[in-house]
């Protein structure tokens, strides 16, 4: 019984393999700056063709997200690369885009978690580089301060004391004629 169990486990049929990944990249993402509006539009609707194909595909939703942000719309990236992360947690590259993208929109803090995870889940030397490198960017502007402010303070009374400013001012412009 138990060599029928393992027959059937290695059964090649059976077993499960991981896609294989392309060797090369697709032409509009070797040089991002050489691509024309009207062509990004069009890989960007093949994409999202592709991912209402293959809704668990990781790999394309990162892509799509690469795409959005090619296409300068943060906000349909961070959806995608959002539903990337939550979708296979252990996936490098969707972590890696998705600090990448906080980190381009400068909040460099969420950056910076974001990174240490895709840092985590490098599994070969190349990755864990360029997850290092970003690290070590993100780092250094935060050092610097290179970052957005964090608006963490009420605004009520500076606006309060503004409107008592210009109803005094109105109130004095009116009243000196």
């Amino acid at each position: 019984m138990a060599s029928t169990a393992l027959e059937i486990v290695n059964a090649p049929e059976i077993a499960l393999e991981r896609p294989a990944r392309p060797k090369r990249l697709p032409l509009p993402w070797r040089d991002p700056q050489s691509v024309s509006k009207s062509e990004l539009a069009v890989h960007i609707s093949s994409l999202e063709r592709a991912c209402k194909e293959n809704p668990h595909s990781v790999d394309l939703k990162t892509c799509l997200g690469m795409a959005y942000a090619m296409n300068h719309d943060a906000y349909k990236c961070m959806d995608v690369l959002e539903a990337a992360v939550a979708q296979d947690q252990n996936h490098f590259f969707a972590q890696l885009k998705y600090s990448e993208l906080f980190y381009r929109l400068r909040a460099l803090p969420r950056a910076e978690v974001e990174t240490k995870k895709a840092v985590e889940l490098a599994e070969n030397g190349w990755e864990l580089s360029l997850a290092r490198k970003q690290l070590q960017e993100i780092r250094k502007l935060i050092h610097d301060g290179t970052q957005k402010p964090e608006w963490n303070k009420s605004l009520k009374a500076p606006v309060i004391a503004f409107a008592v400013f210009c109803i005094s001012l109105c109130l004095a412009f009116v009243l000196g004629k």
